[in-house]
């Protein structure tokens, strides 16, 4: 018996729209995705199956005799699902059930986690369950409602919904400083220690971000032999042990700045931010509790 995989259903989604527009870039334009990304959706929907859905020429597509039957019978699975999600959303007026997020280290604990007792007191009914984690991770297979992530995702699968745009600042101990000394310019940094992430997605130490009097934005890369893997909190607390100087959002150094454990430099060359986004698979029909949780925290973190 062949068993259905959750993902095929956004490239029976993606099929049927095609067929329905007669093209791959209108299907593209319409979802809001690239035309190279649908036809490999397609070719991946065409390969499980064993057939082929469509005759292609360099102009024009054409569904064949199995592509006709096949999209005669997703098109009306299609519809079942979205009456069913439409029952369910519409009926289920109290936001209730549970909801699984994923998120990673730095932002659970600096934005998410002491916002949630305020989002369980508005909506006892939900219940959050959390993967808190910095490994790469497919919430869309795994099954998570959703998940925060930083920068915008190239998954054509998924809806990212900005949250913030967090600055940037380059804090360090007074003790180091008082060791090493405060640099004033960028050029000061090949004169200290400064201590670098390494993304676990990538493989590559994450490069410091600036923009100078101009306005002129600067990526900083270099190497150090100071480097942390896989958790950026590890980063932030060698700093405060002064182990060096270290670039992280405002929002998780603030409390240790107020606690005179880190001191911001470099600040004239401040200015730059990187987004945070919360993601939800696109095409679907969002349930009471989760569109309840996209608008607390757009509303939370932005005031």
């Amino acid at each position: 018996m062949r068993t259905f995989d959750p993902v095929q259903l956004g490239s029976i989604e993606l099929f049927c729209k095609a067929a329905e527009l007669g093209s791959f870039t209108a299907a593209a334009e319409v979802l809001g995705l690239t035309p190279a990304s649908v036809s490999r959706s397609i070719s991946r929907l065409e390969s499980r199956l064993g057939v082929r859905l469509f005759a292609r020429t360099t102009r024009h597509i054409r569904l064949t005799s199995e592509g006709e039957l096949y999209q005669q019978q997703c098109q009306q699975a299609l519809e079942q699902i979205a009456e069913a999600e439409r029952m369910i959303t519409g009926t289920q007026k109290v936001p209730s059930g549970v909801l699984r997020l994923s998120v990673g280290t730095p932002y659970a604990h600096y934005r998410l986690l002491p916002l949630l007792p305020q989002f369980q007191a508005t909506y006892p009914q939900v219940e959050v369950e959390l993967s808190i984690s910095n490994r790469v991770v497919d919430f869309v297979d795994e099954g998570f409602d959703l998940a925060i992530r930083l920068g915008i995702p190239q998954d054509s699968r998924l809806i990212a919904h900005t949250l913030e745009d967090a600055s940037l600042g380059v804090f360090a101990a007074p003790s180091y400083l008082a060791a090493r000394g405060t640099p004033k310019t960028l050029a000061d940094l090949d004169g200290h220690d400064c201590i670098q992430f390494v993304l676990p997605s990538t493989g590559r130490a994450m490069p410091w971000i600036f923009r100078d009097a101009a306005g002129k934005d600067i990526d900083f890369n270099f190497r150090s032999h100071k480097r942390v893997h896989d958790d950026v909190l590890g980063c932030v607390n060698w700093s405060i042990a002064g182990g060096g100087l270290f670039q992280i959002y405002h929002f998780i150094a603030q409390a240790a700045v107020k606690r005179g454990e880190l001191v911001e430099v470099l600040q004239g060359a401040g200015g730059r931010t990187r987004r945070f986004s919360i993601l939800y698979p696109q095409n679907r029909h969002l349930s009471a509790r989760v569109r309840a949780f996209v608008d607390f925290m757009v509303r939370a973190v932005r005031r």
